[in-house]
């Protein structure tokens, strides 16, 4: 992955802060100076941290876990979506339901009832219910989409969330607090830094801005993804592989085993139909009858004196 410079940084505005009279002591080391009433942000620490960032979100995907991406204000909006959708990781960028995080059990209720709703608009089943009630379920339907569409395929709480707007998105935050969810955000210079763990000092209102922030964490977590669910494929083939051999294996020696049952069986018979095959036979120990002369009579030993 490609660090971020110093001159793209400078193009896209990142250095622009709020005006002084507007800030937040707490962000006061993350500040270069002032120029014309409006605080400089230190574009050397920006370009180190944001590193970290994408690092640690990179990691986060590379084991397999969840980031989720949050960013309801117009600039970030479409870069959201965007870069959560490349790496197939959720996303909030209309309006944040309160207590998604929090209260997660009952909004994968409602989840449900989306992945329902959507189920029975694609088959076509809503068109057969009368017009009243069809009606009903496809607002129903519009709500969940917009409220709930970029999570629907979240099935457990993520590992870390990004979060572009500390302010405007003062709910999430307290949320990923509350449940001690690593943050990383973009943070501007009229906001707390201190409840995030990643923060990368930056300009939060220019879209150019949100946009090269937003890409530079999505594009570490996309390939990161990319990597582990390539590596989960791999170890999926494998294991239908070595599930295969074992199964041709069983059945081989079960083949064998009925063969050897087989064997068994037709040698049995044969050994029990053997003297039926040869006849009457004399049996050993006992002498054979005498034959009867031509006279009739019986012939007598010789008797030896």
């Amino acid at each position: 992955m490609p660090e971020v410079g110093l001159r793209e940084l400078l193009e896209a505005g990142v250095h622009f802060g709020h005006q002084t009279r507007r800030w937040n002591p707490r962000m006061g080391r993350y500040i270069h100076g002032e120029r014309d009433g409006i605080h400089i942000i230190d574009l050397l620490q920006t370009q180190e941290l944001l590193g970290e960032a994408r690092e640690f979100g990179a990691d986060v995907a590379r084991r397999g876990g969840t980031v989720l991406f949050v960013g309801t204000k117009k600039q970030a909006r479409d870069a959201i979506e965007e870069w959560a959708k490349r790496s197939g990781m959720p996303f909030v960028n209309q309006r944040w339901l309160g207590g998604l995080l929090t209260n997660f059990s009952t909004i994968s209720k409602r989840i449900d009832r989306l992945h329902e709703l959507t189920s029975l608009s694609e088959g076509g089943q809503l068109d057969l219910l009368p017009t009243k009630e069809r009606m009903s379920r496809q607002a129903e339907l519009s709500k969940l989409e917009y409220n709930l569409g970029g999570v629907r395929d979240m099935k457990r709480l993520p590992q870390a969330v990004f979060i572009t707007d500390l302010k405007t998105e003062a709910i999430a935050l307290r949320e990923a607090e509350r449940l001690r969810i690593p943050i990383m955000a973009l943070v501007d210079t009229n906001c707390d830094p201190d409840p995030v763990d990643y923060v990368i000092p930056g300009n939060d209102d220019a879209i150019r801005s949100c946009e090269l922030v937003i890409s530079t964490v999505g594009e570490g977590v996309a390939e990161a993804a990319s990597q582990w669910r390539t590596e989960e494929e791999r170890k999926r083939a494998e294991e239908e592989r070595r599930r295969a051999e074992e199964e041709e294996r069983k059945r081989r020696a079960e083949e064998e085993r009925k063969r050897a049952e087989e064997a068994a069986e037709a040698a049995a018979r044969e050994a029990e139909a053997a003297p039926a095959t040869r006849g009457e036979e004399t049996p050993a120990g006992e002498a054979p009858e005498a034959a009867p002369s031509e006279s009739g009579g019986s012939t007598s030993p010789v008797e030896t004196k």
